[in-house]
């Protein structure tokens, strides 16, 4: 036995137990959930607890003076507070601003940020298409996007090539955004580029969307000037409300392209004027979701009871031996069954594992398929490129030229079916199983099982298996 596998072996009564009281569901419907990157789970105290408080509030619209606004804007002040405290975020320094989701925030970012002639935006090339779109704005305003790569196997950001680019200075307005944790591979890039980045006359954007459900992010320590996320990451529930919290001289900065309702203090039609809510008010457009906003508080409180330190190491021992297994499957001409996407280890990384099945010849095995086939099985994982084409493009060696033939092929509009027939074999994207919370040794013996049907199976055996 590995020291991975021993780790895992180990009884974890207190996940154990937690599965049990607030997952239940996953083992009455026999689910093998490996998709906690596309959403965490929720716990079943936590709808209870929401569905209790609507119950036995009256809640109304908050953009106003009346009782039950009134309540309604407590609760959302209860809410903003507690975020502040788990993320150590002083709130004389941080604002939160409650959005849709990260992408919400992220828009709120790219729109608003003060591109000009001759300014910057730097990306690394593991991004989410979220924190690509911001090139739109840039490009906009004259700006080119300028691409830190990725480096095969491992997955890692070239990091000489980042300090280049940051110290090679211009313009007045400079932009670094990048991912605290990838959701294709689940590499997680150093936050200590905040500071240097920063020390270089640099904004800083961390998208910490994949990152935080299973990690410590402390804003006392490392000081982001924008850091987005979406809470059903974190908890599951409830949908349809992320957070960009923003450092409060930064959002000084920021230059909205409109108002709306809520974000200003006063407008006229006759005047044809207005005047922006100062801070984190003036970005949180129309009326919020005040009935589950509360829920965010509730959310939080549940992490909290159990502890994101310990969260951490739990998915960190499950995902130990998920990786030992899919990297010693051989088929019996030696050749390995998967290729694996990212670290080959669980230093420096997340639970989010992606890879793809290769048969006995060495032709990779179409993703889609092969989520149909664990579908079959109850085992829920998720293929393609996952909103992040970059490193999609990096992980199954697609080079500039192959990608532009295919757009300039149909510049107007291409479907994704059509664009991966374009990219031959190679555009299949690849399958990714990740881990969270509410998973147990049992999920990765069931994935690891799964695995083991693709020793020696060619690519007619797996067809036929469909």
């Amino acid at each position: 036995m590995s020291r991975s596998a021993a780790l895992v072996s180990s009884p974890d009564v207190q996940f154990a137990g937690l599965r049990a009281r607030e997952y239940s569901r996953l083992d009455r419907g026999r689910v093998v959930y490996l998709d906690y990157t596309g959403a965490g789970l929720y716990p079943e105290s936590l709808v209870a607890r929401h569905a209790q408080l609507l119950a036995s509030e009256v809640l109304a619209n908050p953009h106003s003076g009346n009782p039950t606004s009134l309540r309604s804007t407590a609760l959302f002040e209860r809410a903003r507070q507690h975020v502040l405290t788990f993320f150590n975020a002083p709130s004389d320094e941080y604002a939160v601003i409650f959005t849709a989701n990260a992408t919400h925030a992220l828009k709120l970012v790219g729109e608003s940020y003060p591109f000009g002639a001759g300014d910057r935006l730097l990306l690394t090339a593991d991004n989410h298409n979220s924190v690509l779109g911001i090139r739109e704005f840039a490009r906009r305003a004259g700006v080119s996007a300028e691409y830190i790569p990725i480096l095969p196997p491992g997955m890692r950001a070239d990091e000489p090539a980042l300090f280049r680019a940051l110290n090679a200075g211009g313009g007045t307005h400079r932009l670094l955004a990048y991912p605290a944790q990838s959701n294709f591979s689940g590499v997680q890039h150093p936050l200590d580029w905040i500071e240097r980045a920063q020390a270089r006359g640099w904004d800083v954007l961390l998208d910490a969307a994949a990152f935080v459900p299973t990690n410590r992010l402390d804003l006392g320590r490392f000081r982001p000037d924008f850091v987005v996320m979406s809470f059903y990451k974190m908890f599951g529930y409830p949908t349809g409300i992320g957070a960009l919290l923003a450092r409060r001289s930064a959002l000084e900065r920021l230059c909205r392209p409109w108002f709306a309702g809520g974000t200003i203090t006063v407008a006229s039609v006759q005047a044809d004027r207005h005047y922006h809510a100062p801070g984190g008010t003036g970005f949180e457009d129309g009326t919020l979701d005040f009935l589950g906003v509360p829920a965010v508080e509730l959310g939080l409180a549940f992490v909290e009871s159990v502890g994101i330190e310990d969260i951490h190491r739990h998915v960190k021992a499950l995902t130990a031996p998920l990786i030992d297994c899919l990297l010693s499957l051989r088929h019996s001409n030696g050749r390995r069954v998967a290729v694996l996407y990212g670290p080959d280890d669980v230093e420096r990384r997340g639970a989010t594992v992606a890879f793809n099945f290769v048969d006995p010849a060495g032709e990779v095995v179409d993703a889609g398929l092969v989520e149909g086939l664990a579908g079959a099985e109850g085992i829920s994982v998720r293929t393609g490129c996952f909103c992040n084409p970059g490193a999609g493009e990096a992980a199954l060696g697609l080079s500039r030229a192959e990608l532009e033939a295919c757009f300039e092929r149909s510049p107007q509009r291409m479907s994704y079916d059509e664009f991966r027939r374009c990219l031959g074999g190679k555009g299949s994207g690849a399958v990714r199983a990740s881990l969270g919370l509410a998973s147990n040794e049992a999920d990765v013996d069931a994935m690891a099982a799964f695995a083991r049907r693709f020793v020696d199976a060619d690519q007619r055996t797996v067809v036929g298996a469909a």
